[in-house]
């Protein structure tokens, strides 16, 4: 689908100038981004979960009782936003608020039994459709890809960890 996208934009311009969105780095990240997520996505929602469920699964699932303020960050979900989908998710039982044991003023959000079930099912899909999407990519392009987004997300996020 994005390459798609890319070669009708590469096509001249009418106007004789360099079109500019085939070469802008930002639309081509979320493009790639977006197609390569795609499918995945698809089966995230067959298993019952909206993608910002998802995200904040695999969040929990790398480092429960996080709070909403770092989770926010790391799930790439606004905070206000958040807080309804972690109501959300309560209700169904996928995780629960608990006050912080150093300072009782302090929410953190951990997953339940069943929580933490689905998102270790899920990660371990994930794992598995990333594998078949590096082989899919010719001559070694899928594993420089990875590393060099690695490496480029430590510069871009560098003194930003808690």
């Amino acid at each position: 689908m994005t390459i798609k996208i890319v070669e009708e934009l590469e096509a001249p311009a009418t106007s004789g100038t360099q079109p500019f969105l085939p070469d802008y780095l930002l639309f081509l990240t979320a493009s790639v981004s977006a197609a390569m997520s795609e499918e995945f996505h698809e089966h995230v929602r067959t298993r019952g979960l909206r993608v910002p469920e998802w995200r904040v699964l695999a969040c929990l699932h790398d480092d429960d009782g996080q709070m909403i303020t770092r989770l926010a960050r790391f799930a790439m979900i606004e905070q206000s936003r958040l807080t309804r989908i972690i109501d959300q998710m309560d209700e169904r039982g996928l995780l629960e608020r608990r006050s912080d044991k150093a300072d009782r003023r302090r929410v953190r959000i951990f997953l339940t039994r069943t929580g933490a079930r689905l998102a270790a099912d899920l990660v371990s899909e994930a794992r598995a459709h990333e594998k078949r999407l590096i082989k899919r990519l010719p001559d070694g392009l899928g594993q420089d890809l990875k590393a060099t987004v690695k490496r480029l997300h430590g510069v871009l996020w560098a003194g930003e960890q808690d």
